[in-house]
């Protein structure tokens, strides 16, 4: 073995002892680096005569090669090395069971208002929506509520610069709605011929500055609207009967109107309900107020009240859905405490 062969076979050596990559370099330095064992070799070259530096140079070449070809085999070898341990150390273990992610499910609320639509929808109404804050024409005055009218006060309403309110009800969806459908079939209207009847309720979000265990400073309500030609309490009632026994699933109830005021009906009731069974048998429950919609409010629909009449009720969604599903605070619906929650799903 020459001194060349031995040389490879030195540093193949110290490679292979080389526990760390710290070690593997300090190793390399001794036989590649600038004063190392192969580079003392390649400068001894300058003192061969032409044809002697030729041979030997190659067989130097041959050495450096293989040295390096060692030196990456290891490098290679020790990264593999710390991969398997890191591997080790993050390893899952897959025999574990699944950790499921709970599904969830809609709230109380909405699944009242879905309801709600559903029912009416098979009574033929429409769902509007609608902006929730308004201005003062849709929320008040077209509803025939003058500037003096309590609802406008400020311990009442929330207004917003520029003459706007969160609305207080859904109530100005009866005016937007009903002139859309009086622009369209105002040829009709001119000609004197029957117009498509009015049938709408609009459920979404109202604002009153109220908070207890019962209201909300913010609330859900549906307000209905029927106006035609001949519509009157009797059907108010019997369309308002099937709403709240649908809604319930039980016939064991009865309703009952209380004279009330509202300024855009005329007369106008509140209308109660009482369970034939159930922990609320006997009691009389407040859930709408109603009324024939009062001429003006037709006038700024863009009627004629001598001709078309009509009813609305506005129902509270959050009070239908505490009593559907026997919840005692309202402010329950509002905390997002998924003990609460997920008893609906």
């Amino acid at each position: 073995m020459n001194e060349l062969d031995q040389l490879l076979q030195t540093a193949q050596g110290e490679f292979a002892a080389a526990a760390t990559p710290a070690d593997l370099e300090n190793a390399k330095a001794r036989f590649l680096g600038k004063s190392g064992r192969v580079t003392e070799l390649l400068k001894s070259l300058a003192a061969l005569p032409v044809e002697e530096k030729k041979a030997r140079g190659a067989e130097i070449n041959v050495l450096k090669s293989g040295i390096e070809a060692a030196l990456t085999a290891r490098r290679q070898a020790l990264a593999d090395a710390e991969l398997e341990l890191q591997l080790k150390a993050e390893a899952l273990d897959v025999s574990l069971p699944g950790r499921a992610r709970g599904t969830g499910g809609l709230h109380p609320i909405t699944r009242a208002m879905e309801r709600i639509e559903s029912i009416f929808g098979s009574m033929g109404f429409d769902v509007a929506d609608g902006p929730e804050i308004e201005n003062d024409w849709f929320n008040f005055t077209a509803l025939n509520t003058p500037e003096d009218h309590p609802a406008r006060s400020m311990h009442d309403t929330f207004y917003i610069e520029g003459g706007h309110v969160l609305r207080t009800h859904t109530s100005p969806m009866q005016i937007r709605y009903a002139v859309q459908h009086v622009k369209k079939h105002k040829a009709l209207i001119d000609a004197g011929q029957p117009m498509p009847e009015i049938r709408v309720i609009a459920p979404g979000r109202t604002y009153r500055v109220d908070s207890d265990a019962t209201h909300s400073p913010m609330f859900h309500q549906v307000e209905g609207l029927w106006v035609g030609e001949n519509i009157s309490f009797k059907d108010l009632k019997s369309v308002y009967l099937n709403f709240i026994t649908s809604f319930f699933e039980t016939d064991q109830l009865e309703l009952r109107f209380r004279p009330s005021y509202f300024p855009f009906t005329e007369p106008s009731a509140e209308i109660d309900i009482m369970f034939g069974s159930g922990p609320l048998k006997g009691r009389w429950l407040e859930v709408s107020g109603s009324g024939q919609v009062h001429p003006q409010v037709i006038r700024n629909m863009g009627l004629d009240p001598e001709r078309y009449i009509g009813f609305a009720f506005g129902s509270g969604i959050d009070r239908l859905a505490m009593l559907r599903y026997g919840v005692n605070d309202l402010r329950l619906f509002f905390d997002g405490d998924l003990r609460f929650l997920s008893q609906f799903k």
